[in-house]
């Protein structure tokens, strides 16, 4: 299995939303403590690959995770989902043992 992976629906949003902002189509996936559940995902744009970076590409795009925030999402499949709740990025993760009615935190 991979360390961690980047679904064709998300690497095409990151690559529109990387050409819309003049970007590298570069996403970073990182953990925080925080959230409902006690740790919640953050997504955003990188300019570059950090040296203690784990990257995955597909279709052209890089998904980046620090040598940190890996342990917590080994496994885990980057998606974007549209829904009735609207647009957003959202991580399957088989090590969260529970999460948040938001989707945006869990633990572990």
């Amino acid at each position: 299995m991979a360390d961690i992976d980047l679904t064709p629906s998300a690497a095409a949003r990151v690559a529109a939303i990387a050409a819309k902002q003049g970007k590298p189509a570069i996403l970073r996936l990182s953990v925080e403590g925080g959230g409902c559940s006690g740790f919640q995902y953050r997504f955003g744009l990188a300019e570059a690959i950090e040296g203690d970076d784990l990257s995955v590409e597909r279709d052209g795009v890089t998904l980046v995770v620090d040598d940190v925030s890996i342990d917590l999402v080994r496994g885990s499949a980057v998606d974007f989902v549209s829904d009735l709740g609207g647009q957003a990025f959202k991580v399957t993760n088989p090590n969260a043992t529970a999460g948040c009615g938001c989707g945006t935190s869990f633990s572990v």
